[in-house]
């Protein structure tokens, strides 16, 4: 399937007036990049099985399962689908809900979800009277009560803070100390500690660690073992890697998952 040609030309979410429109998307054997776009209509992205990972407004967010990246209307955004991923889109016309007007993850209840899903099986074009259309507000309603999940990268277009971010993506088990990387980029450490805080909010230690969650829950979603995301992020042992995620979000892997 390729997506960028469903979503451009077989699907256009700005073509509808309606409050809310949805659509759903199976992938197969392969991860799917959904390049830089913005529409009208905010966008939320939900993940039934996989996950994604979707960049935009100097953020990086990742969507595990029953979980929604909410992208507000006009904002630049794009997307990466891990292997074998369904995923649900959900997209709401500007001033029909109360959503925030800002990048964000939601937690998403089951209700939401199947109502969401019966949404995508629906014509783009109905009544604002009609059996969809009260579903459409009762909807929107309940999506205005999902709880916000602390699931995000803060990223920047700083080409030293961009530099550093890409490095780490592509190979997160990379430990370099601040100070290695103060060396590549020509800056002294102390400097390159203020511009990660000016750029992120957050301080080295604790962004690399943010970024290996947000590593973490990709793949653990995508179907990876707990013992792979360790190796992968270069852990020295599992029981270590379940600390960190535990400090971050509460639970073990295996109890986060099966609470959601």
């Amino acid at each position: 399937m390729d997506y960028s040609c469903l979503a451009t030309d077989d699907f256009d979410p700005d073509a509808s007036r309606s409050p809310a429109v949805a659509l759903r998307l199976d992938f197969s054997n392969y991860e799917v990049e959904i390049p830089a776009h913005r529409h009208r209509k905010g966008q939320l992205i939900l993940a039934l099985h996989g996950a994604v990972t979707c960049t935009a407004a100097n953020g990086m967010w990742i969507v595990p399962p029953h979980c929604g990246v909410w992208v507000p209307g006009g904002v630049m955004h794009s997307n990466r689908a891990t292997v074998n991923a369904r995923l649900a889109f959900l997209f709401v016309e500007p001033g029909e809900a109360a959503l925030p007007r800002h990048c964000c993850t939601l937690a998403i209840s089951p209700m939401v979800r199947e109502m969401i899903g019966h949404l995508a099986t629906r014509p783009a074009d109905y009544a604002r009277n009609s059996h969809t259309g009260r579903l459409v507000c009762v909807l929107l309603d309940e999506l205005a009560l999902m709880p916000k999940e602390q699931l995000k990268l803060p990223v920047s277009d700083h080409p030293k803070i961009l530099r550093i971010a890409e490095a780490l993506t592509v190979d997160p088990a990379d430990r370099s100390t601040l100070a290695e990387w103060a060396a590549r980029l020509a800056l002294g450490e102390r400097s390159l500690a203020r511009l990660m805080v000016q750029e992120t909010g957050l301080p080295f230690g604790r962004w690399r660690q943010q970024l290996h969650l947000v590593v973490a829950l990709r793949e653990l979603a995508g179907g990876a073992s707990v013992q792979q995301v360790s190796n992968l992020l270069g852990y020295e042992t599992v029981t270590s890697f379940i600390v960190m995620f535990k400090k971050a979000l509460g639970e073990t892997p295996a109890r986060y998952f099966a609470n959601r």
